[in-house]
């Protein structure tokens, strides 16, 4: 006999995009405040982490002079001590001081410029655990050299685990949580008219330009996966398409990487900054990195497209 309950999806925006919930929650459950709870979850990621809101707590830090302690909130320090470590431990792959590099090729809130591109690649660069002290105990933060943080490959899967975080304190045991190709899973789904106990069914897509195709299905149950790829945000110059996974040795677009990187991880952050520092160091040295956070990585190439990158007009 199914052990099926209604299925619900709650969504919102945030970060430029949308997030959801889905659950099965029982009989004479109000989605109100648990939607309204999620909500708050975002709005606080967003309004702290947002490099399109000049007011931010990251902006404000961004601005800050050289060697004086600034006041951070504890959503924003927790997100910066994973990624000095993801950092520090990927050798520099995953950086998150590329917010000049970011702007000035066009991923911001302004256009591409000629000339921000070559004050980017030209910028001597150290890596922002070197450069940026933590002191969590007291909640704030400095920095040693002028640098823009951009926290795009981090936020969003923060965002999701807080969605989880909004959906245990609701009681809630089994749900999945989305902001774009970042999730997790907590639970299972009741078991499908076949009685069968399955996990939350989740499609990886084919690495395809402008199109949307099933590459694989994944049941998730207590994990989280992010994907990062140079399919969906990218930038044409001349015949080459440029993604928007920056190069933290050329302070540029990367070149050659992978089409897709999907990591598999306990937490979404740590699956979503794994995913971006995989993408730079490529399938062989990213296998390597995920396994010693014992994650799995999963990383398609161009040979996995059925679709190449439009044309110039």
């Amino acid at each position: 006999m199914s052990t099926e309950t209604a299925r619900l999806v709650l969504n919102g925006a945030t970060m430029g995009t949308r997030w959801a919930l889905t659950l099965h929650p029982e009989p004479g459950f109000d989605p109100a405040p648990l939607r309204a709870a999620c909500q708050a979850e975002v709005d606080r990621i967003d309004a702290q982490m947002s490099t399109w809101k000049p007011q931010s707590d990251l902006m404000r830090f961004n601005a800050a002079p050289l060697g004086v302690w600034q006041d951070l909130p504890p959503e924003l320090m927790e997100v910066l001590q994973e990624a000095l470590f993801i950092g520090r431990e990927s050798g520099g792959a995953f950086e998150i001081a590329m917010g000049d590099a970011v702007r000035a090729w066009g991923f911001g809130p302004v256009p591409a410029d000629e000339t921000a591109i070559r004050a980017a690649m030209a910028k001597p660069r150290r890596p922002s655990f070197e450069v940026l002290d933590l002191d969590p105990a007291q909640g704030r933060a400095r920095k040693h050299a002028e640098m823009s943080l951009d926290l795009c490959g981090i936020a969003k899967g923060y965002g999701v685990d807080r969605l989880i975080a909004a959906a245990r304190a609701a009681g809630i045991e089994g749900a999945l949580a989305a902001i774009d190709g970042e999730l997790r899973a907590i639970g299972r789904p009741p078991r499908d008219r076949d009685g069968n106990d399955r996990g939350w069914a989740v499609a990886l897509e084919r690495p395809d330009f402008g199109h949307r195709a099933i590459h694989a299905m994944f049941e998730l149950n207590d994990i989280a996966i992010a994907t990062s790829g140079d399919y969906r945000h990218w930038v044409r110059v001349g015949d080459r398409h440029l993604a928007h996974t920056m190069d933290p040795s050329r302070g540029a677009p990367l070149i050659g990487g992978p089409a897709s990187v999907t990591v598999l991880a306990e937490s979404c952050m740590r699956a979503d900054a794994l995913a971006s520092a995989c993408m730079v160091l490529g399938e062989s040295r990213g296998r390597a990195l995920a396994a010693r956070f014992g994650a799995e990585l999963i990383c398609l190439t161009g040979a996995d497209r059925n679709a190449p990158p439009p044309k110039a007009s």
